[in-house]
This record gives C-alpha cells, structure tokens and sequence, in this order.
C-alpha cells in the first residue's frame, strides 16, 4: 500500500502559517504583559485580564464549530488572521500609558473571540488535508509548532522589549499576522457550498442538534473520550501550571531560575512526546490509549513521595523527572485521541465536534487551576497527599475510558481483518 505523504503543498503552508500566527499571538500577549506590570506593578490585573478574555472563547468556540463546517475554511483562516493584524495594528497606533490596562483587555478579549473561531477551524482543516495515521503525524506537526512557540517566543519577546520597546514588537506581531493570512491564501481545500432556505437561527439550532446527538448517541465513546481529554487538562493544569511554581518557590524555597528551568523541562517534554507520536505512530494502538492516561497518574506518585526526603535537591529532580514524564505522556496521549476523534467525525461535523473539544478543555483547565491554588494553600505541608490523591483520580478515569479505547482498538483490527481479506481475494 503506497504511503500517503505528509508534508503536501496545503499542510506545509498550513504549517508555516501556524508558525506565524503562534509567535504572533505569544509575542503579543508576552510585551503586553511585561508592559502592564510596568506600569502597575501588579501581576494579578494582567492574570485577570487573561482571565475575564477566556470567557468568549469558551461562550463562542461551539459557534465557531458550525462556522467551520458551513463555510470555506480556507477563507475562514485567511479572515481571522487578518482581522488579528488590524487588531494588533491598531493597538500600536492607540496605545499609551494612560489606557494600557483598558487596551489591553481590548485586545486580548478581541483575539480570544477570534480564537474561538480559528481554533475548531484549523483542527477541522487538518483531517480535511490527511488520512489515516497522518492525521496523527500531521497533529503531533502542529504540536510541536505550539510547543516551540510557548518554549522560544517568550525568550525572543523578552529580547526585542528589552531592545526596542513595545511598538517595535507589536508592529512584529503585525508582521507575523500579515503574513499568516497571506501563506494561508495559497491553501486548497474542497468546498461545496450547502444551499438552505432556512433562517439562520434555525440552521444553528439544527447543527447543534445534530452534533450533539452525533457524540451522545451515535458515538458515545468520542464523548469519553473528549472528557478523558478535558479532565487531563483539569489536573495537570493544575498540578504543572499551578503546583510546580508553587512547590519550587514557596514550598522547597528555591529561586526563580529554578521555576524557568521546570518550564522549560515541561516546554521541551511536550516537544519530545509530539515526536514520539509522529514517529511511532505505527507501533500505536488505539486499545492501548487508556494505559497511557494510567501512566500520567501514576508518574504523579514519586512528586508526592519525593517529600518523604529530607534533601531538598534530591526533592527538585524527583519532582522534576516526574514532570518530564507526565509532560511526554500527555503530549502523546492528547495528540493520539484528538486524531482519533477527527477519524471517527464526518467532514461535516469536525468543525462543531472540535469545538466541544476546545469548550470542555478550556473550562476544565480554569477549574483546575482554581481547585489546586486552594489546595495548595491548604495543604502546603502536605503535598506527598495532593499528589497521591490526583494521581488516584487520573488513573480511576483511565480506567472509566477503558473501554472507549477498546472499542475502537477493536474496529482498528477489524478494518486491518477486512484489508487483509481484500488483498488475498484479490
């Protein structure tokens, strides 16, 4: 059987685009930040900021899903990105000390409405450009893109304030989005334009109706699935983007260049599990997925034994090397089941269901890290119990989705049954 190639004329523009529009939006949201805590001097207006932004993401993102599966997608990303460059634009012409905090909000409220409709959008595109186990391949890409975007645009951010300010770097982050909507004009995709006489409100009720019933009924086990998904944000937002700041700093007593070296751990992990995923891929099995999760709880175990000793080094690497292995199992097991939702949904409904996705995931993750700054706070003298107590949870859940996995495990060695039957018939 000819293998299908991956990196094909729409995927590498696909590519090079996200590449833009990531460093774009990180750069963007990092000098903000460093700009507003200037000004202030208060970390919690800009993280509240941040925060308040989320909500249209989350109230808009299942819009966003019908959108993508009812127009061009193609010109869907052209749209958004080029909307994101005005926006940015206009943030280097009108701001000023005097409205930072207001324009601020402004703009990363405006971006996470954009978002909300990019987001279900690209990740519907990508089964849209691939099949079989490059979607896989094609989703760890895209992984990896967002891993190094988070990992070096701080760092390049940083740089460029430091030399030349803030205009300088937002007209950058101008740059990048320009360019962005420009690579993605050179994408071809199919579309067929559906021709309805219904009101616009009515289209909208139908499609949700139809997504739902899609996950709830007809494939329940993508409906596990996205919660397994969902609840691995939940912890390990909490426990990584909450927890480890919190141990290292306050609870160990280390200083910062110790919190900047477990990010990078946990930036360049999620790197290594997306090229894991891309080459290994063929040694993967849906069956198996469960196990993965199971293993996430279950490296969450020594972070909380580790304070059982008394050496405060020996304290760090333990929960450090807990961390790289949580961060390469969750980079594998999200890569993995997200490709194989986008396998299971229709063309028709991968906007809508991807959507689910990036609602679910985006509540639980607030959740998460709302639950575990009170727990921290509670509990600080003992974390060997948050730890215990997360790591029973997540491997409690792998066990409920069990059989989501298996199912599907189970249809993979029937279709492979079936091939294999055509072949020797033929």
């Amino acid at each position: 059987m000819k293998k299908e190639k991956l990196f094909t004329r729409n995927f590498i523009f696909l590519i090079l685009g996200q590449i833009n529009s990531l460093f774009a939006n990180t750069i963007l949201r990092f000098v903000l930040s460093m700009y507003i805590l200037e000004l202030t001097g208060s970390a919690s207006i800009f993280a509240g900021l941040l925060a308040v932004s989320m909500i249209p993401t989350i109230l808009l993102s299942p819009f966003g899903g019908i959108l993508a599966d009812r127009a061009n997608r193609r010109n869907i990303m052209v749209g958004l990105d080029f909307l994101s460059c005005i926006t940015a634009f206009v943030t280097v012409l009108l701001i000023n000390e005097s409205n930072a905090v207001v324009m601020a909000g402004c703009v990363l409220t405006v971006l996470s409405i954009l978002g909300a409709f990019e987001s279900p959008t690209v990740q519907a595109v990508v089964p849209q450009m691939q099949e079989g186990d490059n979607i896989i391949r094609a989703n760890a890409a895209v992984n990896q893109v967002a891993a190094l975007a988070g990992l070096i645009a701080p760092f390049l951010g940083s740089a460029l304030y430091t030399i030349f300010g803030l205009r300088p770097v937002l007209a950058v982050s101008v740059g990048f989005f320009f360019l962005t909507a420009v690579l993605e004009v050179f994408i071809r995709l199919p579309y067929h334009r559906e021709e309805t006489n219904q009101k616009w409100t009515a289209v909208i009720k139908e499609d949700f109706q139809v997504s739902i019933r899609f996950i709830t009924k007809d494939k329940p086990e993508i409906l596990r699935m996205l919660l397994a998904v969902s609840v691995v944000g939940f912890f390990i937002m909490g426990t990584i983007n909450v927890g480890l700041p919190y141990i290292v700093r306050t609870v160990l007593g280390l200083g910062a260049e110790h919190v900047g070296i477990a990010e990078s751990v946990c930036g360049a992990m999620a790197i290594l599990g997306s090229i894991i995923v891309g080459v290994g891929v063929k040694h993967m099995k849906a069956a198996q997925m469960y196990k993965y999760l199971f293993a996430v709880g279950a490296f969450m175990i020594p972070m909380g034994l580790a304070f059982l000793a008394d050496n405060v080094r020996l304290i760090y690497l333990i929960v450090l090397a807990s961390v790289a292995g949580v961060q390469i199992l969750v980079s594998i097991f999200s890569i993995y089941s997200l490709s194989l939702i986008q396998q299971q949904t229709p063309n028709e409904l991968l906007g809508k269901v991807m959507a689910y996705i990036a609602t679910i995931t985006l509540c639980a993750q607030p959740l998460g890290q709302m639950m575990y700054g009170i727990l921290f706070d509670a509990f600080s003298s003992n974390i060997i119990w948050i730890m215990i107590g997360s790591a029973a949870c997540i491997m409690l859940i792998s066990l409920m989705a069990r059989n989501a996995f298996l199912y599907y495990g189970y249809n993979d060695k029937c279709q492979e049954a079936c091939y294999s039957k055509d072949i020797i018939e033929r």
